[in-house]
Formats: C-alpha cells, structure tokens, sequence
C-alpha cells in the first residue's frame, strides 16, 4: 500500500478531485462540498485553510468517501 502524501492543502485536494469528475456543490465557510455526477446522493466534504496541510486522518476519510486509492490520489495531484 502506498502512503499518505503529508503535504496536501484542501485546495489542492479539490482541484485533484475536480479532475476526477467531482464538482464544487456548495461552501460553508471553509468547507467545501463536492457532489459527483455518477454517484448521486453521495457528497464529499473537504476543509480549505489556506496554508495549512490536510492531517493524515481527514485525508484518509475524504478518499474513502470519493471511493479513491492513494495511487489515484497521486495521479490526479
């Protein structure tokens, strides 16, 4: 299994998935939701503070909700 990269911004993660077909649903504050054409009803929620690197955790249970490996993680950076 390939690690965790550590130094991925929220707005860098959302870009990443915007390629991988997610798109920009709505933002409260600093959260961004992102919804996805072919999986309705599923949504993905990712904090944006400039600056500030996603922690292993939150990064972790954002690609498992977008249904994402590390690999493609990787790719989409």
């Amino acid at each position: 299994m390939t690690k965790l990269p550590r130094d991925v911004p929220g707005d860098r993660l959302v870009r990443a998935l915007g390629r991988a077909g997610w798109y920009l649903d709505h933002q409260v504050g600093s959260h961004v939701t992102l919804r996805h054409p072919e999986q309705p009803g599923k949504k993905v929620v990712v904090p944006v503070h400039p600056g500030r690197p996603l922690k292993p955790k939150v990064l972790q249970r954002i690609l498992k909700e977008a249904e994402l490996t590390v690999d493609q993680l990787r790719e989409l950076l």
